[in-house]
């Protein structure tokens, strides 16, 4: 087997270990609700009885977990020729449910439907658009993001990061500072130092000098 070595880079991201649990706990879900019958309920349950409480911070919402469930048990496969399976091409009535089908794209509607609209003069939809509008801001954090993890690597606290659990969460804590609001930043600040040991001094006082207070 051939072997690949990358080199460290000036780009690089704090290691998340918080973040295993989270994903054996998710491929623990896709598989039983893959194999077996079980309730949703019944699974999460399950799964979750042996969660780490070290790991709530990356424990997914219940509700996402409950769609993979779904998502996982509702997968359709399509036919040789890239079409959707017979049994979504009709309604509950038997009519065909497909109007035009091609790559790109899949316009759905019956007959009826479109009589229906042949016969009424105003016509009302709706759409949902995603639309991003504090793009800055999520940059910015990002970019947050990689400043601390660098401070922590100058400062000489990538193994205390890696392997002390307490000493993470704290730093998690600073860089949550990013939501706190602005009349309460200095008071959220004074009280995570606190929590921190004296080996840690440098890096608080990069936060310190350097962010916007």
């Amino acid at each position: 087997m051939d072997a690949f070595l990358a080199q460290p880079t000036s780009h690089s991201h704090a290691l998340q270990p918080d973040r295993v649990p989270a994903i054996q706990l998710k491929n623990d879900i896709k598989v039983r609700a893959v194999i077996t019958d079980e309730p949703s309920s019944s699974i999460l349950h399950s799964v979750l009885r042996t969660y780490p409480l070290s790991a709530a911070g990356e424990f997914p919402s219940n509700e996402a977990l409950m769609l993979m469930i779904r998502r996982q048990r509702t997968v359709e496969t399509v036919d040789i020729d890239g079409r959707l399976p017979e049994k979504l091409r009709k309604t509950y009535r038997d009519e065909d449910f497909i109007l035009h089908e091609d790559k790109n794209l899949i316009i759905f509607t019956t007959k009826t439907n479109l009589s229906i609209l042949k016969q009424n003069k105003y016509w009302f939809d709706d759409g949902t658009f995603k639309v991003n509008y504090q793009l800055n801001v999520s940059l910015f954090f990002s970019n947050f993001l990689s400043s601390v993890w660098r401070q922590v690597q100058n400062k000489g606290l990538t193994t205390k990061y890696n392997e002390d659990e307490y000493f993470r969460l704290n730093v998690k804590k600073l860089i949550a500072l990013a939501f706190v609001p602005l009349d309460q930043v200095i008071t959220g600040f004074d009280l995570i130092c606190d929590q921190f040991d004296d080996d840690a001094d440098d890096l608080l006082d990069y936060f310190a000098k350097n962010m916007d207070w």
